[in-house]
């Protein structure tokens, strides 16, 4: 039986699930990525993936099941050779007598029902769901990642959903290296490596060599997740060919390299940063990645308190002075910045930056990649940007005195200074720019603002439980157990729509210390980074404990993050 595959938006449009434009808008995105209509409305917002099913009931005529919500039975799961449910995109849901009850994303495919009849004897059933909950409960049950020889079946069968490498503006498509046919297992491989890492939202892709395995993990919401072990006799060929992607020398194995890869995965761009490095076992890769479409540039919804957002947002609207935004490696400090210049990016004002490496393109601002090989550094970076006639300078990181004077110096000559330091809160880089040997007179006439960050894991909504308060714990801790009081807290429990970690994305806490004349004061007096920040939460400064604990009460996170994130 053949179907219009658009005909559930049509059915959508009746039911006013969606406008006439959201349908025109998704029509069109389809014809650029081929992807199901249903997917991209998603994908789009439009729609809810509950709704997606329900719809796909109504168009194939069959019942539908929303796999998120339905526990399995983990005994009928093994009896299906893992290789049929990942090649066919199928899930086994219940058994009844003879009777199998099968989710597909296409109850009408007659040759996949054929298939696993042959395999199991049983009769089947077919149960239609969306194929991305399909996928979740493959990941979650089936452990497909780890398995290598599954992972390269099912490359085998890929046809049309891969990877395009962007060599330059001219030429932004090439061939889709998935869709190969006599492209190498090892091509196959990495690009199914980091499709796969794309879609689950990973930021990272760790690939590391022991001495009889190789272990690929990815960063998602800033934990580390095994995702396979290839046998190592595929190391050098991985390497390799992430080597000729990112144009890294293939002959030089005995020290670190840095590279950058410009992708499309599924129709989206995408950044690739590649870092390799030699360990006792071969040569250890590590690749950032950075949607160009994917940093949230609106300042209001990074996770701000009201308060603390508009001292933040008048400090950056300044006409001169220094703000630094502070905290830890991947504590998201580029994006506060891009989404500030995001804000102050207007005709009459010339912005430059100088990044290590850029990370984004920002339409209408100069940005620099600094390069320290050939001497080129933030500080001579700032030097030459002062004479380009700059209203905003962005310095990607204060790494030196010899930075920190000449932004000093920039911001007494009326521009505004955007930088970052790597501290643990907005005292303790005051106590850095001394301990750089920055005159504390200098700190005290140019810092307009600091603001202090982290990133903490958000609870999946879907899947979070209640939580019973332990005060003695909370006590133990060093949170006052009236925190608690007068409110519901969750914690983590795990579902498919968070790949069993409890939690599904993550937002910032913030603290933000506008430079008073207090502060000023106890700056030139030499005060220790407790004086200062005694004096800041006086006058009304949140520290990022409290912006936690509040997110925590607001059922935003879990108490486990809060400790984690502000050991006190």
């Amino acid at each position: 039986m053949i179907m219009d595959p658009n005909l559930i938006g049509q059915m959508m449009l009746e039911g006013g699930e969606i406008t006439s434009q959201q349908l025109d808008e998704a029509l069109l995105e389809q014809k650029k990525t081929k992807q199901k209509l249903g997917t991209i409305l998603v994908k789009m917002g439009a729609i809810s993936e509950g709704v997606l099913i329900k719809y796909l009931g109504k168009k194939y005529g069959v019942p539908s099941i929303l796999m998120d919500e339905t526990e399995f039975d983990e005994g009928l799961i093994n009896m299906i050779d893992p290789k049929i449910v990942q090649t066919r995109k199928v899930f086994p849901v219940k058994k009844k007598q003879r009777t199998l009850f099968l989710a597909m994303a296409n109850p009408f495919d007659i040759e996949t029902i054929e298939e696993v009849q042959f395999a199991l004897g049983l009769d089947v059933k077919p149960l239609v769901t969306s194929e991305g909950s399909i996928k979740r409960a493959i990941a979650k049950y089936y452990k497909v990642d780890s398995r290598i020889d599954e992972v390269l079946a099912d490359l085998e069968k890929t046809t049309g959903e891969g990877i395009e490498v962007v060599e330059s503006e001219e030429t932004p498509d090439v061939s889709q290296l998935l869709a190969e046919s006599g492209a190498a297992p090892i091509v196959k491989l990495v690009n199914t490596i980091v499709v796969d890492a794309v879609n689950r939202r990973a930021s990272d892709i760790h690939i590391e060599p022991f001495e009889k395995e190789i272990r690929v993990r990815y960063r998602i919401d800033g934990a580390l997740v095994e995702v396979m072990k290839p046998p190592k006799s595929m190391s050098s060929g991985i390497v390799s060919r992430i080597k000729i992607m990112s144009k890294l020398d293939l002959t030089e194995r005995r020290m670190p390299q840095d590279g950058h890869i410009s992708l499309k995965v599924s129709g989206r761009g995408v950044d690739l940063r590649v870092s390799t490095m030699p360990v006792i076992h071969g040569e250890k890769v590590v690749i950032r990645i950075a949607e160009q479409e994917g940093i949230q540039l609106d300042m209001r919804k990074l996770g701000f308190d009201p308060k603390s957002l508009e001292i933040f947002i008048n400090s950056v609207e300044k006409p001169n002075g220094i703000v630094l935004v502070t905290g830890p490696t991947g504590s998201g400090k580029t994006v506060t910045l891009y989404s500030a210049l995001a804000r102050l990016n207007k005709i009459d004002v010339n912005i430059v930056t100088a990044e290590d490496p850029v990370e984004r393109n920002l339409h209408g601002i100069n940005q620099v990649n600094v390069n320290e090989d050939i001497g080129y550094t933030f500080a001579e970076a700032l030097k030459a940007f002062l004479r380009q006639d700059p209203n905003i300078v962005m310095v990607g990181e204060v790494r030196d005195k010899e930075t920190a004077e000449i932004a000093i110096k920039a911001s007494l000559t009326g521009h505004l200074v955007l930088s970052t330091l790597h501290t643990n809160s907005c005292s303790a880089t005051i106590m850095r720019l001394v301990d750089m040997g920055v005159a504390p007179y200098l700190i005290a006439t140019s810092l307009v603002c600091i603001q202090a960050q982290r990133l903490v894991r958000k609870l999946c909504t879907s899947c979070r439980q209640i939580m019973e308060v332990d005060k003695e714990l909370f006590a133990k801790m060093g949170i006052d157990p009236r925190w608690a009081e007068g409110v519901t807290l969750y914690r983590p429990k795990g579902c498919l729509k968070c790949n069993s970690t409890g939690y599904r994305g993550r937002v910032g806490i913030f603290e933000v210390m506008k430079i008073t004349s207090n502060i000023k004061t106890a700056i030139l007096d030499g005060a220790n980074s407790d004086q200062i920040t005694k004096i800041a939460t006086q006058e009304g400064m949140t520290t990022l404990r409290q912006d936690a604990l509040m997110k925590m009460r607001s059922g935003i996170t879990s108490f486990e993050e809060v400790v984690k994130a502000t050991v006190e």
